[in-house]
C-alpha cells in the first residue's frame, strides 16, 4: 500500500491541481502563513462542488480555527468552531481538522469532545496544536481515547518534521494498532520525502509549502512537485 499523501488547498485551483496530480486527500484552508484559518463557506462548497469529493475519491479536510493567537479557546471560540463544524458537514466535507489545548498545555478534552460531537461522523484530524503540548506522547495517549480522531499532524515538536525523525518513530510505536495515523508534516521536500519515509516507516504525509511554486507558502500549488512526491512515493511500494 503506497504512503498516503495529503496536501494543502487554499483555492479551488489549488484543489484541482493537487487533485488532478495526485493527492491522495486535501486540507482546506486559509490564511496559510498564519498555520491556516477556517476558510469560507463559500469556499468549502467550491472545492467539494469542483471535485466531487466523494465521487473522485479525493477527501477535503477542513481546518477549524477561528484565529491564530494561540490554540487555548474561550467559550465564544468554541461556539465559532462549532458552528463552523457544522456548516463543513453540510458543505459535504470528508472531515475536520482541529486542535485544542487547556491552559497547561494538555489537550482540552472537553473541547474535543465537544467538537467531536458537533463532526457527528466526520473524520477528524487533530492538527499542530499537537507539537504545543507538554508532553507528546501523554498527548497521543489522550487523543487516542478518541475514537473519532482517526489523525494526527505532527512535526514532532520541531519547527521542521525532518528534525524529529526519533520522536516520529516514538509515536509511530505509540499509535501502532490503533484507529490513530500519525501524519507527518512541516518541512517536508520533494527531495528528502523518500529518506524521511524510508526512515520513519510513515504511513501518511503532508504537505504545504514544500509543493507549492519556489517553495513559497502564499504561491499556488505545483502540479509537477505534488506528481513528483506521488511518484516517489509509489516507488517506494514496488
Amino acid at each position: 500500500m503506497s504512503v498516503l499523501l495529503e496536501v494543502i488547498a487554499t483555492t479551488v485551483a489549488d484543489a484541482r491541481a493537487a487533485a488532478q496530480a495526485g493527492a491522495d486527500r486535501l486540507e482546506l484552508v486559509t490564511a496559510m502563513g498564519e498555520g491556516g484559518l477556517t476558510p469560507s463557506v463559500g469556499l468549502i462548497e467550491a472545492v467539494v462542488s469542483a471535485l466531487g469529493v466523494r465521487a473522485a475519491g479525493v477527501p477535503v479536510n477542513v481546518i477549524v480555527r477561528p484565529h491564530s493567537r494561540a490554540f487555548v479557546y474561550d467559550a465564544d471560540d468554541y461556539a465559532v468552531m462549532l458552528r463552523d463544524i457544522r456548516a463543513v458537514k453540510a458543505a459535504g466535507a470528508n472531515g475536520i481538522v482541529i486542535g485544542m489545548l487547556d491552559a497547561e498545555r494538555g489537550i482540552d478534552r472537553e473541547g474535543l469532545a465537544r467538537a467531536c460531537e458537533a463532526a457527528d461522523g466526520l473524520a477528524i484530524t487533530f492538527h499542530r496544536a499537537f507539537d504545543e503540548a507538554r508532553d507528546l506522547r501523554e498527548a497521543l495517549d489522550v487523543l487516542l481515547g478518541f475514537e473519532a480522531v482517526t489523525n494526527v499532524l505532527t512535526s514532532g515538536g520541531q519547527p521542521s518534521v525532518l528534525r524529529a525523525q526519533a520522536t516520529i518513530g516514538e509515536l509511530l510505536r505509540q499509535a501502532a494498532g490503533s484507529h490513530c495515523t500519525v501524519l507527518a508534516g512541516a518541512g517536508l521536500t520533494v527531495d528528502a520525502v523518500a529518506e524521511f519515509v524510508s526512515k520513519t516507516h510513515v504511513e501518511a504525509v503532508h504537505f504545504g509549502s514544500g509543493v507549492r511554486v519556489n517553495g513559497n507558502g502564499l504561491a499556488p500549488v505545483d502540479p509537477a512537485k505534488v506528481m513528483q512526491v506521488r511518484a516517489l512515493l509509489d516507488a517506494m511500494q514496488r
